[in-house]
């Protein structure tokens, strides 16, 4: 809660303003009832109209006084309170942004969503309140003891009794609450990441039929999410009514000792009434601590997995030492003895892998599904770091170049081709802010895209939808790749990007990434595209199996032999062998 409450320091000026106003408020509060107690003894019992027109106007000007102090307190909450969560959520999402893959596996997508949005309203919220009311109702209950002391200390001493015992059970009840509240936030986490599913796979549930079994699914999920809350709220709820039986129990034996007091002149009966007044507003202080703890112990429990957040190191920062460099000079890539295994992975990924890619050659990787293909992709912009072993580019180890100027030059396309809502130039803009109309055409045409483009209904102003949807996967496959190239890369790495698309527009594609003066990496499936790299690289169970030309490979590997034929049939393997 300390690291959460830090952002509030900027504000410091109008946090003061806010509880100064508050206090003025409470301050009027506390003094209506004695006020009440003079206008009684001094003017009504002693039939003095003077003396009730003084004590009632100072008690009406104090009332205007705390209306007006409430409503300046309303806006400079308020203020805080939405800037506090502005920047509560700028640095969250900041945090995000710098997260590696590990981390995101800590936290997945649905529970960061709640964080950032659920999470830092509760905070939000709590904050006015804080400011507005919250801190009121502790202050009215110990400035209400206060002044009951200072009106009649005996029949004070009734109140004394009461008021230590709720506070204990109050603060025992929002510590209990608290970690209620932590599991409720659990549960939403859940039901987000169900929704989540649902809305990413829709297409596909509506394929197979399932969206019944996706409704009870959800259903199960969200049915958890209200038994707990449900739960908590009782427990909540449960504490007013033990307030209110012991605070009336006091004001009833306020009543029954004060009559007697001012029977023998103990008391008077402006004092009985400022007494019980206090205790009335006491009793209603005190039964707004249902919901003081309810919210309270929410903030807590979203204060704390901000601040886990927040708090969660990076696992991929720039080394000592590391520095930042012009331009990747020739693109130049070199694995020594690489091996790498996944944060919590029980078994390697890549085992001891080492070549070298020479300035402008085009490799082409291949391999089963879960052979380490996109692993070894994801090494080389240091997506993850190696557990073995170094990776140079230009005869420098990546880990001592920043990850930002590294990164800028390395033009990546992934295996889900993902765009954003948005103009077609904006899409590919996104690979390069400053980049020039010209540069975007460029792009296009050496994707094989800019025809593609020129006939749409806005050329390149057409808006797409989320994650392209408008858009074919071929189509969605090609604006990625030119996203990567308006970046003009010396090394470009397509990482099963070309699945999409029919044979002539590959080779189409291909040929111009070769025209293209960078180093180019490609992860296919496809021996069409593989045939057009300078060297193929076969890994098997996270081994590199086989590197070399195609006709290399034939003749020594029979792995690669068995993947053309099933590819070209044995008519074309023939011909591969030069077998007539």
């Amino acid at each position: 809660m300390t690291k959460i409450l830090s952002f509030l320091k900027p504000y410091r000026i109008a946090v003061t303003v806010a509880l100064l106003l508050m206090f003025t408020e409470l301050m009027v509060e506390l003094l209506q009832p004695f006020l009440i107690s003079k206008i009684i003894d001094d003017g009504i019992s002693q039939q003095n109209l003077s003396v009730v027109i003084q004590w009632g106007g100072v008690l009406v000007g104090c009332s205007i006084l705390a209306f007006v102090s409430g409503i300046i307190n309303s806006f400079y909450a308020s203020h805080v309170s939405q800037s506090f969560g502005f920047d509560v959520r700028e640095k969250l999402y900041e945090k995000v942004q710098s997260f590696s893959f590990a981390n995101f596996n800590r936290f997945p997508a649905s529970s960061l969503i709640t964080r950032l949005t659920n999470d830092v309203t509760q905070v939000q919220n709590t904050v006015f309140m804080c400011l507005r009311i919250m801190l009121r109702s502790p202050l009215l209950v110990v400035g209400g003891l206060i002044m009951s002391f200072i009106v009649h200390a005996r029949l004070a001493l009734l109140l004394l009794l009461a008021v230590p015992v709720l506070l204990v059970f109050l603060f025992w009840a929002m510590n209990k609450a608290g970690k209620l509240f932590r599991s409720v936030q659990q549960k939403l986490d859940a039901v987000n990441s169900v929704i989540q599913e649902n809305l990413a796979g829709m297409r596909l549930i509506k394929a197979f039929l399932r969206q019944n079994h996706e409704i009870k699914r959800f259903a199960g999920t969200s049915q958890e999410l209200k038994d707990k809350t449900m739960s908590v709220l009782r427990f909540t709820e449960a504490t007013m009514p033990f307030v209110l039986l012991l605070m009336n129990v006091c004001i009833m034996a306020i009543l029954w000792v004060g009559s007697m007091q001012v029977q023998t002149s103990g008391a008077s009966v402006g004092e009985v009434v400022a007494i019980i007044n206090y205790a009335t507003r006491m009793t209603m202080a005190l039964s707004m601590f249902t919901m003081i703890i309810m919210n309270f112990s929410r903030a807590k429990a979203s204060a704390s997995r901000i601040t886990e957040v927040l708090d969660s190191d990076g696992d991929l920062v720039d080394g000592e030492g590391s520095h930042s460099f012009g331009q990747i000079g020739e693109g130049r890539v070199v694995f020594d003895s690489v091996s790498f295994q996944y944060p919590e992975s029980a078994a390697p990924t890549l085992h001891n892998i080492s070549f070298e890619v020479k300035p402008g050659e085009t490799v082409a990787i291949m391999g089963a599904t879960g052979s380490g293909k996109s692993s070894l992709f994801q090494l080389i912009p240091r997506l993850y770091d190696v557990t073995g072993g170094a990776i140079y580019i230009d005869d420098t180890d990546i880990r001592r170049l920043t990850m930002e100027q590294l990164r800028q030059q390395i033009g990546f396309v992934p295996q889900e081709a993902l765009l954003f809502t948005g103009t077609v130039k904006e899409n590919i803009a996104w690979g390069k802010a400053d980049a020039t109309m010209d540069e975007i055409v460029e792009a296009a045409r050496r994707a094989q895209i800019h025809e593609t483009i020129m006939r749409l209904p806005n050329q390149y102003d057409t808006m797409l939808g989320q994650k392209g949807v408008n858009l074919s996967g071929g189509q969605r496959q090609r604006l990625s790749i030119a996203r990567a190239l308006v970046r003009k890369p010396k090394i470009v790495m397509l990482d099963d990007s070309t699945s999409a698309l029919d044979t002539k527009t590959e080779a189409k594609l291909l040929a111009a990434l070769r025209e293209y003066p960078c180093t180019l990496f490609m992860i296919t499936q496809k021996m069409t595209a593989a045939l057009s790299a300078d060297t193929i690289m076969l890994l098997e169970d996270g081994k590199l199996l086989a590197k070399g030309s195609h006709e290399e490979l034939w003749e020594h590997s029979s792995l690669y032999r068995r993947i053309y034929q099933s590819q070209f049939g044995e008519e074309r393997s023939k011909h591969a062998q030069g077998i007539d």
